[in-house]
Protein backbone atom coordinates (compact mmCIF):
# COMPACT_ATOMS: atom_id res chain seq x y z
CA UNK A 1 0.00 0.00 0.00
CA UNK A 2 1.28 3.45 -0.92
CA UNK A 3 1.66 5.87 1.97
CA UNK A 4 1.16 8.93 -0.26
CA UNK A 5 -1.74 9.95 -2.49
CA UNK A 6 -0.10 11.63 -5.51
CA UNK A 7 -1.80 14.58 -7.22
CA UNK A 8 -4.41 13.50 -9.78
CA UNK A 9 -5.31 16.80 -11.45
CA UNK A 10 -2.00 18.75 -11.39
CA UNK A 11 -1.47 20.04 -14.92
CA UNK A 12 -5.20 20.10 -15.69
CA UNK A 13 -7.17 21.86 -12.92
CA UNK A 14 -4.09 23.81 -11.85
CA UNK A 15 -0.44 24.15 -12.98
CA UNK A 16 1.68 21.04 -12.50
CA UNK A 17 5.04 22.79 -12.28
CA UNK A 18 5.89 23.74 -8.66
CA UNK A 19 7.23 27.23 -9.43
CA UNK A 20 4.34 28.08 -11.77
CA UNK A 21 1.79 26.71 -9.29
CA UNK A 22 3.25 28.72 -6.38
CA UNK A 23 3.34 31.90 -8.48
CA UNK A 24 -0.22 31.34 -9.73
CA UNK A 25 -1.66 30.80 -6.26
CA UNK A 26 0.33 33.70 -4.79
CA UNK A 27 -0.96 36.01 -7.54
CA UNK A 28 -4.57 34.90 -6.98
CA UNK A 29 -4.17 35.53 -3.25
CA UNK A 30 -2.54 38.92 -3.86
CA UNK A 31 -5.41 39.97 -6.16
CA UNK A 32 -8.10 38.89 -3.67
CA UNK A 33 -9.94 41.72 -1.93
CA UNK A 34 -10.08 41.06 1.81
CA UNK A 35 -13.64 41.22 3.17
CA UNK A 36 -13.25 39.04 6.27
CA UNK A 37 -12.07 40.63 9.52
CA UNK A 38 -12.47 37.83 12.10
CA UNK A 39 -10.88 34.37 11.99
CA UNK A 40 -13.20 32.02 10.06
CA UNK A 41 -14.05 28.74 11.77
CA UNK A 42 -15.27 27.31 8.47
CA UNK A 43 -15.27 28.09 4.75
CA UNK A 44 -17.26 26.93 1.74
CA UNK A 45 -15.02 27.21 -1.33
CA UNK A 46 -15.47 26.16 -5.00
CA UNK A 47 -13.36 23.44 -6.63
CA UNK A 48 -13.22 24.03 -10.38
CA UNK A 49 -10.08 24.63 -12.41
CA UNK A 50 -8.20 27.71 -11.25
CA UNK A 51 -8.98 29.68 -14.43
CA UNK A 52 -12.69 29.31 -13.60
CA UNK A 53 -13.01 29.49 -9.80
CA UNK A 54 -9.49 30.25 -8.56
CA UNK A 55 -10.24 33.94 -8.01
CA UNK A 56 -13.30 33.09 -5.87
CA UNK A 57 -11.39 30.44 -3.90
CA UNK A 58 -8.55 32.91 -3.33
CA UNK A 59 -10.92 35.41 -1.73
CA UNK A 60 -11.76 32.80 0.90
CA UNK A 61 -8.18 31.64 1.45
CA UNK A 62 -6.73 35.16 1.58
CA UNK A 63 -8.91 35.65 4.67
CA UNK A 64 -6.73 33.11 6.50
CA UNK A 65 -3.46 35.07 6.19
CA UNK A 66 -3.60 36.72 9.65
CA UNK A 67 -4.05 33.26 11.21
CA UNK A 68 -1.30 31.59 9.22
CA UNK A 69 0.50 30.27 12.32
CA UNK A 70 -2.60 29.63 14.42
CA UNK A 71 -4.44 27.20 12.12
CA UNK A 72 -2.71 23.84 12.51
CA UNK A 73 -5.33 21.41 11.23
CA UNK A 74 -7.74 21.47 8.29
CA UNK A 75 -10.85 19.28 8.10
CA UNK A 76 -11.54 19.18 4.35
CA UNK A 77 -14.83 17.75 3.06
CA UNK A 78 -15.81 17.45 -0.58
CA UNK A 79 -18.27 15.54 -2.78
CA UNK A 80 -17.30 12.46 -4.74
CA UNK A 81 -17.37 12.81 -8.54
CA UNK A 82 -16.02 9.41 -9.64
CA UNK A 83 -16.57 6.79 -6.94
CA UNK A 84 -19.89 6.25 -5.17
CA UNK A 85 -19.53 6.52 -1.39
CA UNK A 86 -22.18 5.79 1.21
CA UNK A 87 -21.46 8.13 4.10
CA UNK A 88 -17.97 9.61 4.40
CA UNK A 89 -14.73 7.98 3.22
CA UNK A 90 -11.28 8.59 4.70
CA UNK A 91 -8.08 7.53 2.94
CA UNK A 92 -5.62 5.04 4.42
CA UNK A 93 -2.54 6.87 3.16
CA UNK A 94 -0.39 9.01 5.44
CA UNK A 95 0.22 11.96 3.10
CA UNK A 96 -1.55 13.88 0.34
CA UNK A 97 0.93 15.25 -2.19
CA UNK A 98 0.80 18.24 -4.55
CA UNK A 99 3.58 19.74 -6.71
CA UNK A 100 4.26 21.97 -3.67
CA UNK A 101 5.06 19.01 -1.39
CA UNK A 102 3.47 16.56 1.03
CA UNK A 103 0.77 17.26 3.61
CA UNK A 104 0.67 14.93 6.59
CA UNK A 105 -2.71 13.47 7.51
CA UNK A 106 -3.84 13.78 11.13
CA UNK A 107 -3.82 10.10 12.09
CA UNK A 108 -5.01 10.84 15.63
CA UNK A 109 -8.11 12.66 14.37
CA UNK A 110 -8.73 9.94 11.78
CA UNK A 111 -8.54 7.28 14.51
CA UNK A 112 -11.18 9.26 16.47
CA UNK A 113 -13.57 8.98 13.53
CA UNK A 114 -12.88 5.33 12.70
CA UNK A 115 -15.58 3.94 15.02
CA UNK A 116 -18.42 6.03 13.58
CA UNK A 117 -20.87 3.98 11.47
CA UNK A 118 -20.96 6.57 8.67
CA UNK A 119 -17.16 6.39 8.20
CA UNK A 120 -15.41 4.03 5.80
CA UNK A 121 -11.81 3.85 4.54
CA UNK A 122 -11.13 3.96 0.81
CA UNK A 123 -8.03 5.12 -1.03
CA UNK A 124 -9.99 4.44 -4.24
CA UNK A 125 -12.59 7.10 -3.38
CA UNK A 126 -9.78 9.65 -3.03
CA UNK A 127 -7.41 8.56 -5.82
CA UNK A 128 -8.93 10.61 -8.68
CA UNK A 129 -11.12 13.01 -6.70
CA UNK A 130 -10.43 16.66 -7.55
CA UNK A 131 -12.87 18.29 -5.11
CA UNK A 132 -10.38 18.05 -2.24
CA UNK A 133 -7.11 18.23 -4.15
CA UNK A 134 -7.63 21.64 -5.76
CA UNK A 135 -7.76 23.29 -2.31
CA UNK A 136 -4.43 21.93 -1.14
CA UNK A 137 -2.07 24.32 -3.01
CA UNK A 138 -4.02 27.30 -1.60
CA UNK A 139 -3.73 25.88 1.92
CA UNK A 140 -0.04 25.16 1.40
CA UNK A 141 0.67 28.74 0.34
CA UNK A 142 -1.50 30.50 2.92
CA UNK A 143 -0.90 28.42 6.07
CA UNK A 144 2.34 27.52 7.84
CA UNK A 145 2.51 23.95 9.16
CA UNK A 146 -0.80 22.04 9.20
CA UNK A 147 -2.19 18.52 9.15
CA UNK A 148 -5.15 17.37 7.06
CA UNK A 149 -8.29 15.29 7.58
CA UNK A 150 -9.66 14.67 4.04
CA UNK A 151 -13.22 13.34 3.81
CA UNK A 152 -14.85 12.27 0.54
CA UNK A 153 -18.56 12.69 1.21
CA UNK A 154 -21.16 10.63 -0.61
CA UNK A 155 -24.81 10.30 0.36
CA UNK A 156 -24.81 11.39 4.02
CA UNK A 157 -27.38 13.14 6.20
CA UNK A 158 -26.64 16.53 7.76
CA UNK A 159 -26.55 14.75 11.14
CA UNK A 160 -23.99 12.18 9.90
CA UNK A 161 -21.68 14.93 8.64
CA UNK A 162 -22.37 17.16 11.64
CA UNK A 163 -21.37 14.35 14.02
CA UNK A 164 -17.96 14.14 12.34
CA UNK A 165 -17.50 17.90 12.58
CA UNK A 166 -18.50 17.90 16.26
CA UNK A 167 -15.87 15.29 17.09
CA UNK A 168 -13.09 17.29 15.43
CA UNK A 169 -14.38 20.84 16.09
CA UNK A 170 -11.44 21.83 18.29
CA UNK A 171 -10.53 25.48 18.83
CA UNK A 172 -8.93 28.20 16.69
CA UNK A 173 -6.27 25.70 15.57
CA UNK A 174 -8.89 23.77 13.55
CA UNK A 175 -10.35 25.07 10.26
CA UNK A 176 -13.24 23.34 8.46
CA UNK A 177 -13.38 23.65 4.66
CA UNK A 178 -16.32 22.39 2.59
CA UNK A 179 -15.66 22.10 -1.14
CA UNK A 180 -18.62 22.91 -3.39
CA UNK A 181 -19.56 24.56 -6.64
CA UNK A 182 -23.12 25.80 -7.16
CA UNK A 183 -25.44 25.17 -10.14
CA UNK A 184 -24.14 23.33 -13.20
CA UNK A 185 -24.66 24.02 -16.91
CA UNK A 186 -27.51 26.51 -16.79
CA UNK A 187 -27.63 29.55 -19.10
CA UNK A 188 -25.95 32.59 -17.54
CA UNK A 189 -29.09 34.51 -16.45
CA UNK A 190 -30.79 31.41 -15.01
CA UNK A 191 -27.64 30.42 -13.13
CA UNK A 192 -27.37 33.86 -11.55
CA UNK A 193 -30.94 33.64 -10.29
CA UNK A 194 -30.63 30.05 -9.02
CA UNK A 195 -27.24 30.67 -7.36
CA UNK A 196 -28.42 33.87 -5.69
CA UNK A 197 -31.34 31.92 -4.21
CA UNK A 198 -29.03 29.10 -3.05
CA UNK A 199 -26.73 31.64 -1.38
CA UNK A 200 -29.69 33.08 0.54
CA UNK A 201 -30.53 29.60 1.83
CA UNK A 202 -26.92 29.04 2.89
CA UNK A 203 -26.88 32.41 4.68
CA UNK A 204 -30.04 31.29 6.53
CA UNK A 205 -28.20 28.07 7.56
CA UNK A 206 -30.85 26.03 5.73
CA UNK A 207 -29.78 22.36 5.85
CA UNK A 208 -31.91 21.34 2.84
CA UNK A 209 -29.54 22.38 0.04
CA UNK A 210 -29.96 19.94 -2.87
CA UNK A 211 -27.16 18.48 -5.04
CA UNK A 212 -28.49 20.28 -8.14
CA UNK A 213 -28.10 23.59 -6.24
CA UNK A 214 -24.60 22.78 -4.97
CA UNK A 215 -22.60 19.67 -5.84
CA UNK A 216 -21.18 19.69 -2.31
CA UNK A 217 -24.68 19.75 -0.81
CA UNK A 218 -24.12 16.76 1.51
CA UNK A 219 -21.03 18.11 3.28
CA UNK A 220 -22.44 21.66 3.14
CA UNK A 221 -25.69 20.66 4.86
CA UNK A 222 -23.69 19.04 7.64
CA UNK A 223 -21.66 22.22 8.12
CA UNK A 224 -24.83 24.33 8.06
CA UNK A 225 -26.37 22.13 10.78
CA UNK A 226 -23.25 22.44 12.95
CA UNK A 227 -23.14 26.20 12.28
CA UNK A 228 -26.74 26.59 13.42
CA UNK A 229 -26.19 24.51 16.55
CA UNK A 230 -23.04 26.44 17.49
CA UNK A 231 -24.23 29.92 16.64
CA UNK A 232 -21.85 30.58 13.77
CA UNK A 233 -22.48 33.65 11.65
CA UNK A 234 -22.28 33.09 7.86
CA UNK A 235 -20.83 35.63 5.44
CA UNK A 236 -20.95 35.56 1.64
CA UNK A 237 -17.47 36.50 0.43
CA UNK A 238 -17.97 36.28 -3.34
CA UNK A 239 -20.40 34.93 -5.94
CA UNK A 240 -19.84 34.52 -9.68
CA UNK A 241 -19.94 31.86 -12.39
CA UNK A 242 -17.76 30.52 -15.17
CA UNK A 243 -19.37 32.98 -17.59
CA UNK A 244 -17.75 35.77 -15.56
CA UNK A 245 -14.29 34.20 -15.61
CA UNK A 246 -13.12 31.89 -18.39
CA UNK A 247 -16.19 30.24 -19.92
CA UNK A 248 -19.01 31.06 -22.33
CA UNK A 249 -22.42 32.16 -21.08
CA UNK A 250 -24.48 29.33 -22.59
CA UNK A 251 -23.79 26.66 -19.95
CA UNK A 252 -22.16 28.00 -16.82
CA UNK A 253 -21.13 26.65 -13.41
CA UNK A 254 -21.74 28.76 -10.31
CA UNK A 255 -19.09 29.52 -7.68
CA UNK A 256 -19.44 31.09 -4.25
CA UNK A 257 -17.19 31.45 -1.22
CA UNK A 258 -18.52 31.75 2.33
CA UNK A 259 -16.94 32.23 5.74
CA UNK A 260 -18.51 31.16 9.03
CA UNK A 261 -17.49 32.97 12.21
CA UNK A 262 -17.85 32.03 15.84
CA UNK A 263 -19.54 34.67 17.99
CA UNK A 264 -19.15 35.48 21.67
CA UNK A 265 -22.53 33.88 22.36
CA UNK A 266 -21.82 30.74 20.33
CA UNK A 267 -20.68 27.81 22.47
CA UNK A 268 -18.01 25.24 21.70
Amino acid sequence: MSITRPPAVAGTFYPGTPSVLAATVDQLLADATPTVTAQPKALIVPHAGYIYSGSTAAMAYAALKPWREQIRRVILLGPTHRVAVDGLALPEVEFFSTPLGNIRLDREAIAQLAELPQISFSDTAHAWEHSLEVHLPFLQRVLADFTLVPLAVGHASPHAVGEVLDLLWGGPETLIVVSSDLSHFLPYASARQVDHDTCQHILQLDTHIRPEQACGAYPANGLLLAARQRGLVPQLIHLCNSGDTAGDKERVVGYAAFAFHETETGHG
